[in-house]
């Protein structure tokens, strides 16, 4: 056993710490300090997964930080988001459909929903001439956070702090199950990424997450239907959980087993949608943002330069996707690890990787804590450049300097594991887990 360095953590904490509260300062712009403070934090949450890998932590420290950081979460709910005005949009669709409206019917600005019109609502929703993108159980949600805090970002904050617990439970569910040292919760409990994004900016992955997780745990515990009900409801939220429906499919053996593993999921995500697609176009603007949305895409912003066809770019970029996915599939790993190299190949060829769309990525570095996907949501920060140009400036753009300082390091990472990791996890394998 290593002797832990205490105090080097504890002091690396309090400048965490620091770099996080330096948002409540007065007398800056509120972006310029969100930038900063997300982009230190971000580097020193580097050093402390360092430290967490390297040394055995006492239960004791690991309980510690995570209700001191549970308490930060409840700190930050106060705080009004800064880096993003999409709980605007969130709080429009809730107050919607808490009128009885059918949130995929209207866009925000049109004439039909003026009686709704407040003072900053829907006059702050960015793209208030599309209809709301997000799946049915989200809109459920708002709805809920509509009726807990009105026009603000409480209630939506109050929700992501419960969903965020119910994620940070499962992962210890997981770690316990896998027989990996409970250390590596704290990977989860001290991201800036999830920090930054739920509890300050109050992006609503955080609703998907403890779904996501928690069909994992159940898998793992032979309870499979429960696993896959589980799943489709995280579709509900957000559909990223459907490149997970191949993996149980292909894991199974028994036929039955593999049916309920693609139909369960999907047949819960298609339903969901039943009570809105007679009175409104629930995929219409879904639809315009994955065709004409780029933003942070490594691999679709290079060929784009060079072909200059937004269209095709995304469609190599589809291609390589699936042959690479193929490829994980037929592959002898362990579902986590497939899991972890899917969904990160899924964020190298998307032409659209928001920092929060991350999230479904950070849980699974407590079971998998390759040095990759650390690196990967510690840089995605360096993207608060250009929400900090755009809100001084007006100006929204992809920084090259920033993707090639974003994407070398953990590309180069990813290729050294993918030959020298063993693909073990923790003290079993999830193949002697299942059987």
């Amino acid at each position: 056993m290593k002797n832990f360095p205490k105090n080097i953590f504890l002091l690396l904490t309090i400048l965490f710490i620091t770099a996080i509260f330096v948002v409540f300062l007065p007398g800056i712009k509120p972006i310029k300090l969100y930038t900063i403070g997300e982009i230190s934090a971000s580097a020193i949450f580097l050093v402390l997964c360092f430290l967490i890998k390297k040394y055995d932590l006492p239960w004791k420290f690991i309980a510690g930080f995570t209700i001191g950081f549970i308490v930060i979460r409840i700190i930050l709910i106060n705080l009004h988001p800064i880096g993003s005005d999409d709980y605007y949009r969130y709080v429009w669709d809730g107050k919607v459909h808490m009128n009885g409206i059918n949130p995929y019917r209207y866009a925000p600005d049109d004439a039909a929903l003026n009686n709704l019109h407040s003072d900053i609502l829907p006059r702050l929703v960015n793209h208030p001439e599309m209809k709301t993108i997000y799946p049915p159980l989200s809109e459920i949600l708002f709805f809920v956070s509509y009726l807990i805090g009105g026009e603000s970002f409480f209630g939506i904050k109050i929700l992501i702090l419960i969903f965020d617990l119910m994620t940070i439970w499962g992962i210890y569910l997981i770690l316990k199950k896998l027989k990996l040292p409970e250390k590596y919760l704290l990977i989860y409990i001290l991201c800036p990424l999830i920090l930054f994004q739920f509890f300050i900016d109050a992006h609503v992955d955080g609703f998907g997450l403890p779904f996501m997780i928690f069909s994992l745990y159940f898998y793992l515990d032979k309870k499979n239907t429960l696993s896959y009900v589980l799943l489709g409801l995280s579709l509900c939220v957000k559909p990223l959980g459907l490149i997970l429906v191949p993996i149980y499919f292909f894991n199974e053996k028994k036929f039955t087993e593999k049916i309920k593993a693609a139909v369960i999921p999907v047949l819960i995500y298609g339903l969901s949608y039943v009570p809105y697609i007679f009175t409104g176009t629930p995929f219409k603007a879904l639809m315009e943002f994955t065709e004409n949305w780029t933003f942070n895409g490594v691999v679709f912003n290079i060929l784009d330069s060079f072909i200059k066809d937004n269209q095709r770019a995304r469609l190599i970029c589809a291609g390589l996707l699936f042959i690479s996915y193929l490829g994980i599939l037929f592959t002898k790993k362990d579902i986590l690890e497939k899991l972890y190299l899917s969904i990160f190949l899924l964020y190298i060829f998307s032409p659209v990787v928001h920092p929060w769309y991350l999230s479904w990525f950070v849980i699974l570095l407590p079971i998998i804590p390759r040095w990759s996907g650390i690196t990967y949501v510690s840089l995605i920060s360096l993207t608060a450049f250009t929400v900090l140009n755009y809100q001084l400036n007006g100006i929204w753009k992809d920084y090259t300097s920033v993707l090639a300082i974003e994407y070398a390091p953990v590309l180069l990472l990813f290729i050294y594991e993918i030959f020298t990791v063993n693909p073990r996890i923790g003290k079993l394998s999830i193949t002697q887990v299942k059987d």
